[in-house]
């Protein structure tokens, strides 16, 4: 690497380590993790703090364990969430010279001393929480009482999110990250794009509806698969695919 690395953080919500090749071989096609996993490193052996939402993206974020910093679970909207005297990735990125964007599902607090303008992003767009926390929820009735929020740069940008709304998220956020590179490609970045999918209820843009021919879990991995290939393209279209480490991951 000829200069600082950028950093691109991937974090999918609930995917199971058999739903992409190399990893295993899936019905439908996954070729952009697969490309992925063939120019670096395939882990087939790993541990997350605790298997769920909230926790895992918090020491994601942190490198702490959930017994220090003590987010537990999922918490629901409305929630402070992670003590902000804990500092993420990117409050340690920004002083270095970084440029700083989330894309995706945040999840660890959504006061304003939590949300990702405070935690040291630059730039922000996505859901606060988990995208079944939500009362258009096709079967559960937990949270009748919340409107799904999609913010941005700490402004809330639609009050209530619509079903035909989550099937664009993977394609929003997959359009945030490119255009996020685009601009920001001169100097070193740190791009953390955490999918509210595969968490249920799924959903997928009409682009992969039905394309994998193995019912909508599948078509939700197709669609995953091709953000990674967004992300892939304009790294190397920007020239810097070299100078960055690209993690892919899921909780």
């Amino acid at each position: 690497m000829s200069r600082k690395p950028n950093f691109v953080v991937m974090f999918l919500d609930d995917s199971g380590w058999a739903d992409f090749r190399p990893f295993w071989e899936t019905k439908y096609p996954t070729p952009n993790v697969e490309r992925l996993a063939e120019g670096g490193c395939c882990y087939h052996q790993f541990y997350v703090p605790q298997a769920i939402c909230s926790a895992s993206r918090a020491s994601l974020l942190t490198g702490c364990y959930p017994g220090r910093h003590k987010v537990y679970g999922a918490i629901p909207p409305r929630t402070r969430g992670l003590d902000p005297s804990f500092l993420t990735i990117a409050q340690v990125l920004k002083p270095a010279g970084y440029t700083t964007g989330v894309f995706g599902k945040w999840h660890i607090g959504d006061y304003e001393e939590t949300r990702p303008p405070a935690k040291g992003f630059d730039e922000s767009s996505g859901l606060m929480y988990s995208n079944d926390m939500w009362k258009h929820h096709p079967q559960s009735r937990n949270f009748d009482k919340f409107e799904l929020q999609f913010w941005k740069n700490d402004e809330i940008e639609i009050d209530d999110v619509t079903p035909e709304q989550q099937r664009n998220l993977t394609t929003w956020y997959a359009e945030h990250s490119v255009d996020f590179i685009e601009r920001n490609a001169d100097n070193p970045f740190f791009l953390y794009v955490p999918h509210n999918m595969p968490h249920v209820p799924l959903f997928c843009s009409d682009k992969f509806e039905g394309k994998s021919g193995e019912g909508l879990y599948a078509d939700v991995m197709m669609e995953i698969d091709w953000s990674v290939g967004q992300i892939m393209d304009v790294l190397e279209r920007k020239g810097v695919a070299d100078d960055t480490v690209f993690v892919f991951t899921s909780d």
